[in-house]
């Protein structure tokens, strides 16, 4: 599993916008300014975020975003399964996977279990409020 930018991002922009939770809604161009992450990339994680409800979006003047939850209660698997999809190791531990004919044979599989569960329980076990504290 490798994180991309896009998660990687994301993250950036939720500790963001958690550390001016009080303060309204924050335009894009002041989270990309901040984050030193281009307008037109934001542009793009922005909205994916907002679909997804964990943030709002207002569109005009005294628009922006805005968390829709308290940082601590964002986690950031929760994040990062939403812009990265499955965080499995292996393609047969992926959501929705096509049952591997060597399941039954397979030696490496508990590994591979037992690495998915310790990732994403990790994952979810830290917050946005969590890193705002780093």
């Amino acid at each position: 599993m490798m994180i991309s930018t896009r998660g990687r991002y994301a993250l950036r922009v939720m500790i963001d916008l958690a550390e001016h939770y009080n303060e309204g809604y924050i335009p894009m161009k002041a989270v990309a300014e901040r984050q030193g992450i281009s307008l037109k990339y934001l542009e793009r994680i922005l909205p994916a975020l907002a679909k997804n409800n964990l943030i709002y979006g207002v569109h005009g003047k005294g628009g922006g975003y805005k968390l829709t939850r308290e940082p601590k209660d964002y986690s950031v698997g929760e994040i990062l399964r939403l812009t990265e999809g499955d965080l499995a190791p292996v393609s047969c531990l992926e959501c929705g996977a096509e049952p591997c004919q060597y399941t039954a044979d397979c030696r490496t599989l508990p590994m591979w279990i037992k690495l998915n569960d310790i990732v994403n329980d990790y994952l979810d076990s830290v917050t946005v409020a969590d890193l705002m504290k780093q």
